[in-house]
């Protein structure tokens, strides 16, 4: 049996006998991913507050980052990329066995670093780094398969983003501070870098069908012409000179000429067309973040001016990433179980909670004054729009896809 996609596309479902939650990658992955974001959210207010202590090897700053980084974002990635493989070799995905034990490995990653105290430091980094390796292989076979080459720099980037939970790994193992070390900026690169590739093709292109649809005449602008392979080209060395020397002022220099870029990229896709429909528009909104969050690193740079670093980055990884992937995690819910490609209200109130816990991470950097109950209402914020996503899509992950439906 076939069924029509969000793109017109074609997929062929799942094996009969795999049960719904397991019978494509987005199904266990999405639903897990916005459990952790919510709980590990609740942990590092727990420690912050002193009301929790973990056994972990991690202070609670670097904790809390990774947990996101590469916990949260690893489930993310692995749904998106094991439900859009099979599209490129027509064949069937990974789904039954063979899944549940890619997601039983990704829980066992979430449970070490629970207790990296009491384990030994390597086993605790060869369960962590052993799932995206994995998952890299399964997507690597499904690039040869297909002879889809264009998409090997997703896995030299997930390659990366791997090779940067080695080093936060090793720098815990070392004593050093892995919140504000070469890791975790690599990750946070190699991340901003896939949201540049990955959504440079698809906010257009979903883009250009709703415009279609609603009867617009003006388009965005083709996915991947001149200007924005040129963009992204420039952009993995501007990215590179801040993972390598971000307090130098070549990399505040790199920053801006990257923003600029994705700025300019940005405006050709007509997103200010888009306001009627929230699930369209969050998804220009959140790709804004990634030029507005170089642009305030870079200020962050200038001395005397009251805004730390950690809250610039914030508006990458909170804003940009966090605002990118549940718009996308929702949309493909939608698409993939047979639901209308509209936002009601469950969806409205999950994206505005997500930009709300962004904009209150941001202010609470600026340094005037006791912040910390901002940090509590961003959290809150933060845990409404995750929690929200798997009580509003729960019973959607774990029932059988319905008919097509016209978006």
């Amino acid at each position: 049996m076939t069924v029509t996609t969000d793109a017109g596309r074609k997929e062929t479902n799942a094996s009969s006998w795999a049960p719904a939650i397991l019978s494509y990658g987005f199904r266990p992955f999405f639903f897990l991913a916005a459990l952790w974001a919510g709980l590990a959210m609740i942990a590092w207010i727990g420690q912050l507050s002193g009301v929790l202590t973990l056994p972990i090897m991690l202070d609670p700053v670097s904790w809390h980052a990774k947990a996101f980084l590469f916990g949260y974002l690893s489930a993310v990635l692995a749904g998106f990329l094991l439900t859009a493989a099979p599209n490129w070799t027509g064949g069937a995905p990974l789904n039954g066995w063979p899944l549940l034990g890619l997601v039983l490995l990704w829980l066992a990653g979430r449970v070490t670093d629970l207790y990296t105290a009491d384990l030994p430091a390597v086993v605790v980094a060869c369960v962590d780094v052993s799932f995206p390796l994995i998952l890299g292989a399964v997507i690597l076979r499904e690039v040869i398969a297909g002879r889809n080459w264009r998409n090997l720099v997703v896995l030299v980037l997930l390659g990366l983003h791997t090779l940067a939970l080695l080093l936060v790994h090793l720098e815990t193992a070392g004593g050093g501070y892995p919140a504000q070390g070469l890791g975790m900026r690599l990750g946070l690169a190699t991340v901003i870098g896939m949201i540049c590739l990955i959504g440079g093709r698809i906010i257009p292109s979903f883009t250009g069908n709703w415009l279609l649809k609603m009867g617009v005449d003006a388009r965005p602008a083709s996915p991947m012409q001149r200007l924005d392979k040129f963009v992204f080209a420039i952009s993995l060395p501007a990215l590179g000179i801040w993972v390598a020397a971000p307090d130098h002022i070549a990399a505040a220099v790199a920053l801006t000429i990257f923003a600029m870029g994705h700025l300019l990229r940005l405006a050709r896709w007509q997103g200010h067309r888009t306001a009627a429909e929230p699930l369209l528009a969050v998804l220009h909104l959140a790709y804004a973040m990634v030029p507005c969050g170089a642009v305030i690193m870079a200020i962050s740079k200038i001395p005397h001016v009251p805004l730390d670093t950690a809250a610039a980055q914030h508006l990458w990884m909170a804003g940009a990433i966090g605002m990118m992937t549940l718009a996308v995690m929702i949309r493909a819910t939608l698409g993939h179980t047979g639901r209308r490609l509209v936002a009601g209200p469950g969806a409205k109130l999950i994206l505005l909670a997500v930009l709300v816990a962004s904009v209150i991470r941001i202010v609470a950097g600026i340094g005037v004054g006791s912040a910390g109950w901002l940090y509590h209402l961003s959290a809150a914020a933060w845990c409404t729009a995750f929690f929200g996503y798997a009580l509003v899509y729960g019973a959607a992950l774990f029932s059988a896809r319905r008919a097509a439906v016209q978006a």
